[in-house]
């Protein structure tokens, strides 16, 4: 079995996933669907002699330890993956996700309202929610693409792993990748601190510690961009805050109040004629949005959203709305 064949076979289909797994044929995502390949069924042992060269030695140490893999993987000639490479019932299996060769632009991905409000922000919470496969990082890499080529700022983002890569233009860039460059991602967003940082772009929002500090990160006059897992604009705000302990809530829900900035939460949709689109929930700080976060009632924040056309607001409904008129789908 040819891992870089899969893949350029992927690619030529402009799958987002190819799934390999012991016992079953090659699989690709296309369009959020998954289509088997007119393959034979994979065997761990052509499995793991595909997978095995493409892992460093640290790599392999850690496979052979039991441990699972979350990788990027940089292949000539094809570009770059990432690799999730774990043990199920059945033997070996992997889910290799292909990242775009660079990151889309904001015009692209019909970001340019959303880029426009944090343009103007020099400080403060940005906050990009979906389930998983929504597109959350290729949002974030189109805005941060579109501030490194228009300002002249300090950008240090923290992955797991590494994704699109960027190039310095206006602004210097530092990528780091948690497991490689620092600890994880509450060790790498201690060390931005001391870095004079104008911009940190948190891949994930995960744990306590990460979220707490990338409040104070916030408040201390840098501007923060970071992805959570939740599928609406309350949602997100809802998940920074359940992570503390009851004593801290009010305090966290204080310190939202500041620093936040905008909230975006996205679905992919298929897109008439193929492909896929995403429709967007926007939540801006507005002094009304601010007290509700600061008095825990999120619940209200959906009629503010839907009263904030001015301030550049809507819903998800307003959003999958929006994409009908414009006939970029048909079926949500």
């Amino acid at each position: 079995m040819d891992v870089t064949d899969l893949l350029a076979r992927a690619m030529d289909a402009r799958a987002s996933d190819l799934h390999l797994a012991t016992g079953e044929v090659p699989m690709l995502r296309v369009d959020g669907d998954l289509r088997r390949m007119p393959l034979p069924e994979i065997t761990a042992a052509a499995l793991g002699d595909a997978i095995t060269p493409l892992l460093d030695q640290s790599q392999c140490r850690q496979w052979q330890h039991g441990d699972e893999l979350d990788l990027a993987l940089q292949l000539p000639g094809l570009g770059r993956f990432r690799l999730n490479l774990f043990r199920q019932f059945n033997g070996l299996a992997a889910t290799i996700r292909l990242i775009a060769q660079r990151a889309a632009r904001v015009d692209e991905l019909d970001l340019e309202e959303v880029y426009q409000a944090v343009a103007r922000y020099s400080d403060g919470l940005v906050l990009v929610g979906g389930p998983t496969g929504s597109g959350k990082s290729s949002t974030l890499a189109a805005l941060v693409d579109r501030l490194n080529r228009e300002r002249a700022l300090h950008i240090i983002t923290l992955e797991d792993p590494i994704e699109v890569i960027h190039t310095s233009q206006c602004s210097l860039i530092n990528q780091r990748e948690v497991g490689r460059h620092c600890r994880d991602f509450a060790q790498g967003l201690r060390s931005a601190l001391r870095q004079d940082p104008d911009v940190i772009m948190i891949g994930e929002l995960r744990d306590l510690e990460t979220i707490r500090l990338a409040l104070r990160a916030a408040e201390t006059g840098h501007l923060v961009l970071a992805t959570v897992h939740t599928r609406s604009a309350a949602g997100s705000i809802d998940r920074l805050v359940e992570v503390f302990e009851a004593p801290e809530k009010p305090l966290v829900r204080a310190m939202l109040a500041e620093s936040l900035r905008l909230v975006v939460a996205q679905a992919l949709f298929k897109r008439a004629g193929g492909g896929r689109v995403a429709a967007r929930e926007v939540l801006a700080a507005t002094p009304a949005v601010r007290n509700l976060v600061r008095e825990g009632r999120m619940a209200q924040l959906c009629s503010v959203m839907q009263a904030g056309a001015a301030e550049g607001m809507r819903t998800m409904e307003g959003a999958i709305r929006g994409l009908r008129e414009r006939g970029l789908i048909s079926d949500p």
